[in-house]
């Protein structure tokens, strides 16, 4: 079959879309005929090596934590799926990748792919829509009433948090570019500030919230700035630069690492066929185009999420 692959860390031109021998399905798992994986920035620093200690790999290792496809042949020990089911999943970050024609997913990480929705598409939910959901529901425990700032929204994760946030009946403002602001005020975002062209401080008027969900890498200054926004006894809940450990008025910090749940992605999933919740994609590119969309990510080109097809 057809994989990019990598062979050791470095820069975007170590990946490698080549033939490797297609997976089978041990115990417990199943194997994918993948419709789509897709790009996450955290794809990127896997790759350069940034994150080795937290997610060692074995070489050559092929990329790509979500997936989108169609199961072809199921292992020992699975009764629940069978072969032609569409599915997706948040696959292990460390353990070879749906950047391929087959890739192996353990069972437990599969949930229904939506139906409402082009399969493909569908890769752009698992791990990102994972993030939202546990970042507000798990780590901020938000509640109806609340206020929530999500600093980064034009992103897939802030797309979703806003949705999530604002379906489970909190006001939502939001920092985003312009190029976001209809979509986001589509997901019923109360208020979109251009980071671009207002401080936040000055935007919000010294408003503080509930919950600050900070998605944007920042300075110690602009974090400390942030977690001053946060209302007494409220979270900041970041998932890039962490906050202090012992801030003051009660404020809760937390740095969230998402985690693979199939329960959480099946609510999702019954979100997006309800028509609750948007996947959005902004664009479709082939497989053997990856090591250019990680080149265009860090030079900051990507225009949203991006799904690959092999």
């Amino acid at each position: 079959m057809k994989a990019v692959r990598y062979h050791s860390y470095g820069d975007s031109d170590v990946l490698v879309y080549e033939d490797t021998d297609r997976p089978g399905a041990g115990e417990g798992q199943v194997v994918v005929r993948v419709a789509s994986t897709a790009f996450s920035p955290a794809d990127a620093a896997i790759r350069a090596g940034f994150l080795h200690e937290v997610f060692p790999l074995a070489f050559p290792h092929i990329p790509g934590y979500d997936v989108a496809g169609v199961i072809t042949e199921v292992g020992e020990g699975v009764s629940e799926w069978k072969a032609g089911d569409a599915v997706v999943a948040f696959l292990p970050m460390n353990q070879p990748g749906a950047a391929a024609e087959y890739a192996t997913v353990p069972a437990e990480a599969l949930a229904r792919a939506p139906k409402s929705v082009n399969l493909a598409d569908a890769a752009a939910l698992p791990s990102t829509g994972l993030t939202a959901w546990q970042s507000l529901f798990v780590h901020a425990d938000l509640k109806a009433g609340q206020n929530v700032l999500v600093n980064g929204a034009g992103g897939a994760v802030g797309g979703y948090a806003v949705q999530l946030a604002r379906q489970a009946g909190a006001t939502v403002i939001a920092t985003a570019s312009p190029r976001s602001a209809d979509r986001l005020r589509s997901y019923g975002a109360e208020q979109i500030i251009d980071y671009l062209a207002t401080p936040l401080h000055q935007a919000v008027a010294g408003q503080r919230f509930d919950v600050v969900l900070n998605l944007v890498p920042t300075s110690p200054e602009e974090t400390a700035a942030l977690v001053d926004l946060v209302a007494d006894g409220g979270a900041f809940v970041s998932t890039t630069t962490p906050g202090p450990e012992n801030p003051a008025r009660e404020v809760r910090t937390v740095r969230v690492f998402a985690l693979s749940d199939a329960a959480q992605l099946t609510e999702l999933v019954s979100r997006v066929d309800a028509g609750d919740l948007k996947i959005d994609v902004a664009q479709r590119r082939p497989l053997a185009d990856l090591a250019a969309v990680h080149e265009d990510a860090t030079a900051g080109r990507l225009p949203g999420k991006t799904v690959l097809t092999p």
